[in-house]
């Protein structure tokens, strides 16, 4: 699928506001691992992007996928969207450096920078939610 580079109106406020969501990733056995973080919507490149260690299980599931499914939902209230699509795995510095700008500047205070540090990106192409 074509990733998304806009959502409605409606919808893109949701991503904007500095707030976490749930990160859903496949395990090797097929069941869904959800985990809270917190994360960032590129609209112009149509990215979620995720900072994590390269060691988590959500890292190890995207990484043993190649071309696998991952998805982000934000609950507000009775609002939430997900944002859904094909999931990579990043450790390129310039990646990383994106993700932990973006994240800079949605949350206002800069991300944990532990050893491992990658980032998982999804491009979106998938939305789902009631806005």
């Amino acid at each position: 699928m074509k990733p998304l580079t806009h959502l409605v109106p409606s919808a893109e406020a949701l991503p904007a506001r500095p707030s976490g969501g749930t990160l859903t990733t496949v395990r090797p056995d097929g069941s869904p691992h959800v985990v809270t973080v917190r994360f960032t919507w590129d609209a112009d490149a149509g990215l979620v992007r995720v900072l994590t260690i390269d060691t988590t299980r959500k890292a190890r599931n995207v990484l043993g996928a190649p071309g696998g499914r991952a998805a982000i939902c934000q609950p507000d209230g009775f609002r939430w969207i997900t944002l859904e699509g094909t999931a990579a795995l990043s450790a390129e510095p310039h990646a990383v450096r994106e993700g932990a700008t973006r994240y800079l500047a949605r949350y206002g205070t800069p991300p944990p920078n532990p050893p491992g540090r990658v980032v998982i990106e999804i491009a979106v192409d998938r939305v789902l939610g009631i806005h």
